[in-house]
């Protein structure tokens, strides 16, 4: 071989290396993760779900993305946020309600939680709106490992005031209170986006929680956004609700076209959900001093069974997007998938594989990327008066009672009835007394004490 050819050949092999160098770290490369919460949306309430509400942005990220089908939170909202950020059932720590208590309710000091095991892989991380899982500011997302945290405190509030129902100040910036001009779904927006452009460290990592108010109540749209519901929905109070969910949908746009903007849609994980299942209506008499109607109709979660707050589908199985550009294919999946999977699921992307003993969630990433089957898990979900266990594909429920009543028990094959309308546990003698022992021990090794309000529907 002359001295050229060898040249020739030497060169190539180069470039061959260094090229498969590069897209073998191309495909490797930690991506950053932005997780955008609605509050109390039902199944219904989604244009890719057949609603009459237009939301094109969060319908583009389904009809581009992964749709999880089975996807399962708690049926309210500090429960389903103190699993997402723990990879643990909720009850595990006590919080089976919305948190209402300001001097004592919050989520453990010294739990292992998102945040934190993500600052161990380099990640800077921020959340933008709701908590809900302290509602002093001592006990707000930096005590808990986010480096950057804007919104309020509360489970609701008033989204031009931004007080809670009874006047509590909620709104706050890094550990202060604050007061601010606008609604809220603006300001969540605004600051997002404000993080991404002009306050993250561009050479870090990051993990975004972006948590809106919308649509729960009180609603209170600008004419705009009830605009294009006119003519089509003739119940004002559902008019808003759709509005709020609109004006929702507008604002996630702007955040997927900043990402655009910012360069960083090829390598940004976009996860979409919904806290838990809608609320039937809601009674304003004795909140924000009666200043706003009552609703006497709000989410929709057909077809799936009753409301917040209970352990049926409506309320605990959810709209749950992933969206990756040019890396997720569009899929929809059946596999049955828990909140408390998200956490070990984004670790395993941040490149974490040693994870606490504390998390029971699953890294479930492959069926997610591939549409791959999983092995068959326990879901367990504990709320207010029932918990209820999920291991496919049954599902049973146990309702409590106060003093000496016993529980009543009910059994559905969720596959053959997910409207949960033929309570089979007579029929399945067998299979309802596994179930029942399953249950009884999921339900032994949560917190002997509890947050127990079962008249808080925050």
């Amino acid at each position: 071989m002359n001295a050229k050819i060898q040249w020739l050949a030497l060169s190539l092999f180069s470039f061959s290396t260094i090229f498969g160098q590069e897209n073998q770290s191309k495909s490797t490369e930690k991506p950053n993760i932005i997780l955008i919460i609605a509050d109390d949306a039902g199944w219904n309430d989604f244009g890719y779900h057949g609603s009459l509400i237009k939301t094109p942005n969060i319908d583009f990220l389904a009809k581009n993305g992964v749709e999880l089908n089975r996807f399962y939170v708690n049926p309210t909202c500090s429960p389903t946020r103190a699993s997402l950020l723990t990879g643990m059932p909720s009850s595990r720590m006590g919080i089976v309600a919305p948190i209402s208590d300001k001097d004592q309710t919050k989520l453990p000091d010294s739990i292992a939680t998102l945040p934190k095991l993500l600052h161990q892989n380099n990640y800077q991380t921020a959340l933008v709106g709701k908590w809900h899982l302290g509602l002093q500011l001592s006990s707000g997302p930096k005590a808990y490992g986010f480096d950057y945290s804007y919104g309020f405190l509360h489970g609701q509030i008033d989204q031009y005031s931004h007080l809670y129902k009874n006047g509590d100040k909620s709104w706050y910036r890094n550990g202060e209170f604050i007061e601010e001009k606008g609604h809220a779904t603006d300001l969540i927006t605004n600051e997002a986006i404000k993080w991404l452009s002009k306050i993250r460290d561009s050479k870090k990592n990051f993990f975004l929680e972006v948590a809106y108010s919308a649509p729960h109540f009180p609603l209170q749209e600008e004419q705009k956004w009830k605009d294009p519901y006119m003519n089509t929905i003739q119940n004002s109070s559902r008019r808003d609700f759709a509005a709020a969910t609109a004006h929702l949908d507008n604002s996630i746009g702007i955040l997927l076209e900043q990402l655009k903007k910012e360069k960083l849609d090829k390598n940004t994980v976009v996860i979409f959900m919904s806290d838990n299942g809608a609320m039937e209506n809601w009674n304003s008499k004795n909140e924000y001093n009666g200043i706003h109607p009552s609703n006497d109709v709000l989410g929709d979660n057909t077809p799936l069974r009753d409301w917040k707050t209970s352990n049926y589908e409506g309320a605990i199985r959810v709209p749950c997007v992933f969206y990756w550009k040019d890396h997720l294919k569009k899929y929809k999946n059946e596999n049955y998938i828990s909140v408390i999977d998200l956490l070990p699921s984004i670790l395993f992307l941040a490149g974490d594989k040693n994870l606490p003993k504390s998390i029971e969630g699953k890294n479930v990433w492959t069926t997610i990327s591939e549409n791959k089957p999983i092995e068959n898990k326990e879901i367990y979900v504990r709320g207010h008066l029932q918990e209820s266990l999920i291991n496919k594909p049954w599902k049973i429920i146990r309702t409590r009672h106060e003093k000496d009543v016993p529980a009543d028990y009910e059994l559905y094959n969720i596959e053959k009835d997910p409207e949960e309308k033929n309570n089979v546990f007579l029929q399945n003698k067998a299979i309802a007394e596994t179930m029942k022992t399953e249950l009884e021990n999921q339900f032994k090794r949560d917190a002997k004490k509890v947050n127990y309000d079962k008249k808080s529907k925050e």
